[in-house]
């Protein structure tokens, strides 16, 4: 598999997770956003229910700070916090807005069982387990989306209605934020685990989390369609 380099952690846990890797990357979601035949429902539906997923990611995030066990850990994790309140969730907003929707509205919207099962467990993966648990469950929305992006601004049709939602994910911001948290996270499974994790009992626990965490991705983009 190629795509965007973010650390050699994110690299053997992507190259781990086999077929559930590429249904989630190159969902027929996905493929919709590239060509712009995505029905608008859809997208909307999809928008509202990752406002959501993305208050409770941020929460997850910030429990990135609590487990934290140095300072540059806890930096990256509050500066994705950020990123996600007071940027990456603006796009929602205002997409949302010319449709009529506004804040408040997708701050109250239902949870799809969907959104349900994945923030739950990105959620218990960071108070139940540990630094590394949650980084790992954490890590396909991150780095996926970006690979997404990435793929989707060199490929997609010209006239996708949906070129500012790519443009999130691939400009250079987002890129650089996600070098960064893979960066610490190989600094982190380093410390932790030594400098050759896959050697060790616990790596095939943090494999099946991210695994785990990207069938849930699936899931999510299965959610979308059916918002048509």
């Amino acid at each position: 598999m190629t795509g965007p380099v973010y650390g050699k952690t994110f690299a053997l846990w992507r190259a781990g997770c086999g077929d559930p890797w590429r249904e989630y990357t190159h969902h027929a979601f996905v493929e919709g956003l590239r060509d712009g035949s995505l029905p608008r429902a859809s997208f909307l539906q999809y928008l509202a229910q990752d406002y959501v997923f993305l208050v409770h990611f941020a929460r997850a995030w910030s429990l990135g700070v609590v487990k934290s066990e140095t300072l540059d850990e806890m930096k990256v994790c509050a500066g994705t916090v950020d990123a996600l309140v007071n940027h990456e969730m603006t796009l929602h907003v205002q997409t949302c807005a010319a449709a009529g929707i506004d804040e408040a509205t997708l701050f109250a919207a239902s949870e799809e069982f969907e959104n349900l099962a994945y923030t739950r467990y990105v959620m218990d993966a960071g108070v139940q387990g540990d630094f590394l648990d949650l980084m790992a469950a954490l890590a396909p929305c991150c780095f996926g989306y970006g690979e997404i992006g990435t793929r989707l601004a060199a490929t997609a049709a010209p006239d996708t209605p949906y070129r500012d939602w790519i443009n999130t994910y691939a400009d250079d911001g987002y890129q650089g934020a996600m070098a960064s948290v893979g960066h610490m996270i190989d600094v982190a499974v380093t410390r932790r685990m030594g400098p050759d994790p896959t050697a060790s009992a616990r790596w095939p626990h943090l494999q099946a989390r991210f695994d785990t965490a990207t069938r849930l991705e699936v899931a999510f983009w299965d959610m979308g369609l059916r918002g048509a």
